[in-house]
């Protein structure tokens, strides 16, 4: 540990240091916990099917972009490609990556704050992440940010991204269509 590195106590549910602070994350509710679940799901068959990389759900990261300090972030669904984390890397590396993941994903809670959710973008992209993928089960909406620019994309449309090579999900079957 350095001066330039924020560390915090493993905590249930995990807490993160976001704007200048920590931050718990919320317990997710039932539309939360299934689109993380199936979001998950499908990245993962992706991913592991074709040895393209890991998948987990609230896997904790020390991420720290360039001339900032590292700190913990805990996306609620993480593919680290195998280029970035090497297959036979060893546990210590793998368990809490000193990295941010290849692509990370964000489910929307009721009581995130927006500039919460930007800075932990932010924060992720300037680290390394080729993408950022945030979904909002509330308004059955994608926003998929990169270098270029965010761009949402609706619940009729294919989520597909080129960090994420052959992958390709209709956004309607994340969500939970039938509470809508």
């Amino acid at each position: 540990m350095s001066l330039h590195e924020i560390v915090l106590e493993e905590t249930k549910p995990e807490t993160e240091w976001v704007r200048g602070r920590a931050l718990r994350k919320v317990s997710p509710t039932y539309r939360h916990g299934l689109t993380q679940l199936r979001i998950a799901t499908a990245l993962s068959i992706w991913a592991e099917g074709a040895g393209r990389g890991r998948v987990a759900t609230e896997w904790r990261f020390r991420v720290g972009p360039p001339g900032e300090v590292v700190r913990p972030l805990v996306p609620d669904v993480a593919f680290v490609s195998f280029e970035t984390l090497p297959q036979d890397a060893p546990d210590e590396d793998v368990e809490v990556p000193r990295l941010a993941p290849t692509v990370a994903v964000e489910v929307l809670s009721p009581d995130d704050r927006p500039l919460d959710v930007r800075d932990k973008v932010r924060v992720y992209l300037a680290a390394g992440s080729s993408a950022v993928i945030v979904l909002d089960p509330q308004r059955e909406r994608a926003t998929l940010y990169d270098a270029a620019s965010p761009r949402g994309v609706d619940v009729a449309a294919i989520l597909t991204h080129g960090a994420l090579p052959g992958f390709a999900v209709a956004i309607a079957t994340l969500f939970d269509r039938k509470r809508a």
